[in-house]
């Protein structure tokens, strides 16, 4: 007898709304070019009225995928609707991969996963730090902040402009985050090994504050997670001052290793000539 799922077993997807912006169809596209796996991986735009429907059709078969990603602004609402959320998307309390597995939606979240696995590639040792400064406290800091934590560094300081939205995460991550004003900036990058930018600064090029990293430990890491433009304004300013900086195109990249995996059996690898295709598209839309 034919199972039902052999028509969509091969066929992933990335949602948000909008969505036509994604990348990840050039991502993905690339690995199953590269191990010829005969699938596809396309954007489709859902809005967040229909989200709810998306993710029954998808459970029940008839949205026609195994699984893909989940991009803003549904990826509260996919971790809350998934029947079997893992402890990394619950404490975040958003999903960015769905994959189905026995009847049910399977939920996790990359973000972090690519975020480190971004910094061991780049800047091999970074953790071996004391102490690391992540600036904005949004939604966008929280996978950053768990990762860090995970992989063992002792003090994160959450600096925000609003503080008490960072005390909220310190309260979510635990011990070690510390909720900062903006104006303990300074104390606090005091020989820190890590400085990440979580926030838009700078984004699209938009202008962004002069800071002076100069009170960083001399080895330390700045890093961005914005990718467009792909030296951001910090990332300048931080190589202008000598420190190492790490742009953030990778985690874009890295965090869609687990799913390309889960969905088409095959575990893809982060390459140079990926990143050039995603740059180059990158200058082509500039």
């Amino acid at each position: 007898m034919r199972d039902s799922r052999e028509t969509f077993v091969n066929h992933a997807f990335v949602t948000g709304y909008p969505v036509k912006h994604s990348r990840s169809p050039l991502i993905h596209g690339y690995w199953l070019k590269t191990f010829g796996i005969p699938g596809s991986y396309v954007a489709h735009e859902v809005t967040p009225n229909d989200f709810p429907r998306f993710m029954k059709a998808l459970k029940d078969g008839t949205a026609g995928f195994c699984g893909g990603n989940v991009t803003i602004p549904h990826k509260e609402a996919a971790f809350r609707l998934a029947d079997r959320p893992d402890e990394r998307a619950a404490e975040l309390g958003a999903a960015n991969t769905l994959w189905l597995e026995d009847g049910a939606i399977c939920a996790t979240n990359t973000d972090g996963l690519g975020f480190v696995a971004n910094l061991d590639e780049r800047a091999g040792g970074w953790d071996r730090i004391a102490s690391a400064v992540i600036l904005g406290a949004g939604g966008a800091s929280r996978a950053v902040i768990q990762a860090v934590r995970d992989r063992g560094v002792a003090t994160i300081h959450v600096v925000n402009r609003t503080e008490a939205r960072a005390r909220e995460l310190a309260h979510r991550f635990g011990a070690a985050v510390r909720a900062q004003p903006m104006a303990a900036l300074s104390e606090v990058m005091a020989g820190a090994g890590l400085f990440v930018n979580t926030t838009s600064l700078g984004m699209d090029g938009e202008p962004a504050p002069e800071i002076d990293f100069s009170p960083m430990a001399t080895d330390a890491v700045i890093t961005d997670i914005v990718y467009v433009p792909l030296k951001t304004p910090l990332l300048r300013q931080a190589e202008a001052q000598g420190f190492r900086i790490v742009d953030g195109l990778g985690m874009l990249l890295h965090q869609a290793v687990p799913g390309f995996e889960k969905w088409f059996g095959r575990r893809p690898a982060v390459d140079e000539r990926l990143r050039r295709i995603i740059i180059d598209d990158m200058d082509a839309h500039a």
